[in-house]
């Protein structure tokens, strides 16, 4: 199973980018990643039209038989344990792409979330698109870790 992380705009923070690319590097051990960037809309003053446009974009690299999952705050909550196992299911079904989707700074479109086989949130709280990121590549690795039944989940 290879997994993609599509993402909306440049990670600008230097510590934020050190920290994800080290959880990326470790995520190489355990499954085929790959991160492919969206350049985020600009010059754009209407909310509504930059998030149409990079929907769009986000839209042109999904493939038909890709699984999509959207990181959006009202999706579903799992533990880190339940992640793993998810992750699990989804390599036993023989699903050949597994999609992450974080969106722009203003979302995605109902579009996407029309698309998405599952949404999914990393907490009911609300964080930047750098930091959810981060918090998504550990919590990626960490289900990793806990499905090779390491101790780096305790």
């Amino acid at each position: 199973m290879q997994i993609v992380l599509l993402l909306v705009g440049k990670t600008t923070s230097p510590n934020i980018k050190s920290e994800f690319d080290e959880f990326v590097k470790r995520l190489g051990h355990y499954v085929p990643f790959s991160i492919e960037l969206i350049p985020a809309s600009k010059n754009i003053k209407k909310p509504e039209q930059q998030k149409q446009r990079e929907s769009t974009e986000i839209l042109k690299k999904i493939k038909p038989e890709d699984f999509v999952i959207l990181l959006d705050e009202r999706g579903k909550n799992l533990s880190s344990v339940a992640f793993a196992q998810y992750l699990e299911k989804l390599q036993l079904q023989s699903r050949k792409r597994v999609i992450f989707v974080i969106g722009g700074a203003f979302g995605v479109s109902p579009e996407i979330f029309q698309r998405a086989n599952m949404e999914m949130a990393l907490s009911e709280m609300t964080f930047s698109h750098q930091m959810v990121r981060l918090f998504f590549v550990e919590q990626l690795y960490r289900a990793y870790t806990i499905i090779n039944k390491e101790s780096y989940h305790h």
